[in-house]
């Protein structure tokens, strides 16, 4: 164990413990677009840390379908906890496999204490493939970063930002207190769904970094870009989860019905009862696929702890992007139409404001939105049919030169 770590009680437990007060709050938090910013202390102090972090190093030790199943809960109970906390879930993930003995002792306390991770990597304005006007600059007593980021998810909750940018040409990323001057954050995300993550502007003026905490961006997991897309299927299983949740309870207390209806209630109309069981069918879909990338990605993490770029390892890594796209194809069309089909079996009364329960389609939109499924049917196709292995370096701009399975 690591000096200084207790070890500690399930955090698993505690972390589910609060999932009740996130779901009592998450309608008037997003019909008001208030932060939750009480919510993301409450679950990172109940042990979010923990919950992969290895027993050994005081944390619950979960796999990552264990893991998985954690993330669904809370995010059936507001969709936007899961997305805040993306960046913070990838860094731990990235810390518990680092072979830096130094650095993971430097950063483990932090995390074991609940500090909070956010993400800013996405570059501000029109810029080519690959190019970061984000600059990490090194002095005699340590280093600044200057840049503007957009879609910073997480910071604005954050300890620390998760910050990608350039240092003497090379493409790096570092890890910035967000608690110092030279930081400043906009919550400008207008979006009509996912209200609450907090994903704005975030502006770096010459703010302090610890140089040990800027490391080459190729040090990264290797399942780094599938372990972020499986944060968002996590959040699609979460609201198809909660849609299946609100039309069962909403069906069987209706009194009212259709004249033309085949039953008195509702719950004992079999055209109701039918759209019920689709929705519950996607509701089991979302958490199976979503699973079934999490094993892939439980398989890469242990290929890379065996021998990182071995052809073990490299073929698991694929296999766990490949499933992350297959996943988000059919979970960016299957959720959406959950949410649809809630209405069908409410009529008009499903759509007052006050219970907001059109939250569900626009936050299933607007995460599949993020990486349009579109890029990602291509990508399948095309590995199928030509061994080309997926992209997993996405930026905006000129496309990437296309790789075959022979380079």
């Amino acid at each position: 164990m690591t000096p200084g770590i207790p070890p500690t009680a399930s955090s698993e437990a505690s972390v589910l413990a609060v999932v009740k007060d996130l779901a009592e709050g998450a309608i008037a938090r997003d019909l008001n677009r208030e932060l939750p910013r009480e919510q993301v202390r409450a679950v990172a102090d109940a042990g979010f840390s923990r919950l992969r972090i290895p027993k050994e190093w005081g944390g619950d030790g979960l796999t990552i379908p264990e893991w998985g199943e954690v993330l669904i809960e809370l995010a059936a109970a507001d969709s936007n906890i899961p997305q805040i906390l993306r960046g913070h879930i990838a860094f731990v993930e990235d810390v518990v496999h680092r072979p830096d003995e130094d650095y993971r002792k430097r950063w483990l306390p932090r995390l074991l204490d609940g500090q909070v991770v956010g993400n800013a990597w996405a570059e501000a304005g029109p810029i080519a493939m690959g190019q970061k006007n984000t600059i990490f600059t090194r002095h005699d007593d340590g280093m600044t970063v200057s840049g503007k980021k957009h879609y910073t998810t997480g910071s604005i909750f954050a300890d620390w930002a998760d910050v990608s940018g350039v240092y003497e040409g090379q493409s790096v990323a570092g890890f910035v207190s967000m608690h110092q001057p030279g930081i400043t954050v906009h919550d400008d995300w207008d979006g009509f769904g996912q209200r609450t993550t907090g994903t704005g502007t975030l502006l770096f003026n010459e703010a302090r970094v610890d140089p040990r905490d800027v490391s080459p961006f190729e040090d990264r997991i290797r399942y780094q870009t599938p372990l972020y897309q499986w944060i968002l299927l996590v959040v699609q299983a979460g609201i198809a989860v909660a849609v299946e949740r609100d039309i069962t309870e909403a069906v069987r207390n209706r009194q009212r019905n259709y004249s033309h209806s085949s039953a008195i209630l509702a719950k004992d109309d079999p055209n109701i009862q039918s759209v019920v069981g689709e929705i519950s069918s996607i509701a089991y879909t979302a958490r199976a696929l979503t699973r079934g990338v999490a094993e892939a990605l439980q398989r890469a993490s242990e290929t890379g702890v065996a021998g990182r770029d071995s052809e073990e390892d490299r073929e698991a890594n694929l296999v766990a992007e490949i499933r992350s796209e297959q996943a988000q194809v059919m979970l960016s069309e299957l959720v959406p139409r959950s949410a649809t089909l809630l209405f069908n079996a409410l009529g008009a009364s499903a759509t007052s404001s006050g219970r907001d329960l059109d939250r569900h389609w626009r936050n299933s939109r607007t995460v599949a939105s993020h990486n349009p499924a579109i890029f990602k049917q291509r990508a399948i196709g095309d590995w199928l049919l030509n061994g080309t292995p997926p992209p997993v370096d996405w930026q905006v701009g000129a496309p990437s030169p296309k790789k075959t399975a022979s380079d």
